[in-house]
């Protein structure tokens, strides 16, 4: 996925001071620099660094994506600076620490057919949902406990975060909310079966992750499914007596169901692969 940035104006010529800030920066390879970036490559004090990113943003050099942070618009992009970047780089830029999750995750693995616009972002400190670019990202804030199961992945150059395939499962599970229902998970997982995905460390963070409801989805799902769970004696011990919704973006009708203390809100034949 991409986003677009269109300018109307055309570019602006750059002062020497300008066009040395902006060629040291792309040669380091940074495509969102902070006033921090500025000030370090310049040596200029912080209001100094702040004005010069404020005429670079005018001249259509930089475009401001959050406070303190911009995108480098290349020369590459001609003089009406009409640039495309990697959501997933702007992403990194909306919380620290952060991660890709969720959706996002599920469509970076290639674990489901949709094409999510909103991008989410996982962390533990307070961050503002926004959009830019057009792009909603969506921030979910978790606990410190929850916040792990990621790894550094190379976008267009750029290290971001991204949720492992395991991971990817168990937050989907806790939060179907925000990956389109508990058949987008179910989705997932029979398309993770056919990788290198480790059931056992599922099984694992899940455990970590301490939240009942998902590791009774995790369970349901899997048995609908026909997929074997190596710890799955150890996650059902672990189911808490409360009832949950099997999906919660569902209405909150359906059977109720002892084996796994869920409130089964979805047709359980839906959950499988539909036949070609």
């Amino acid at each position: 996925m991409s986003s677009t940035q269109e300018v109307t104006n055309i570019r602006q010529g750059l002062s020497t001071r300008e066009s040395r800030l902006l060629s040291r920066l792309a040669a380091e390879g940074h495509q969102i620099i902070s006033i921090d970036d500025i000030e370090a490559t310049l040596g200029v004090a912080s209001n100094t660094a702040r004005e010069i990113a404020s005429r670079l943003a005018e001249k259509g050099w930089l475009d401001r994506l959050l406070p303190g942070r911009y995108l480098i618009i290349p020369l590459a992009a001609g003089e009406e600076a009409v640039y495309t970047t990697h959501e997933y780089l702007i992403a990194s830029h909306v919380a620290e620490p952060m991660y890709i999750g969720y959706y996002s995750a599920l469509s970076h693995h290639g674990l489901t057919e949709q094409v999510p616009r909103t991008v989410y972002v996982v962390t533990p400190t307070r961050a503002q949902s926004r959009e830019i670019h057009g792009v909603p990202y969506r921030v979910a804030t978790v606990t410190q406990r929850k916040f792990f199961g990621y790894e550094p992945t190379s976008i267009e150059g750029t290290v971001v975060n991204v949720a492992d395939l395991e991971k990817t499962l168990v937050d989907c599970a806790d939060h179907p909310e925000y990956c389109g229902g508990i058949r987008e998970l179910a989705t997932a997982m029979v398309a993770v079966d056919n990788q290198d995905c480790s059931w056992a460390t599922v099984g694992e963070y899940l455990q970590r992750l301490d939240n009942g409801a998902a590791t009774k989805r995790i369970v349901y799902v899997a048995d609908e499914l026909g997929i074997d769970l190596p710890t799955r004696k150890t996650l059902v011990e672990s189911f808490t007596s409360g009832y949950s919704l099997l999906d919660p973006t569902r209405n909150k009708q359906g059977t109720y169901n002892s084996e796994y203390r869920l409130r089964i809100n979805v047709d359980p034949g839906t959950l499988g692969p539909t036949e070609s």
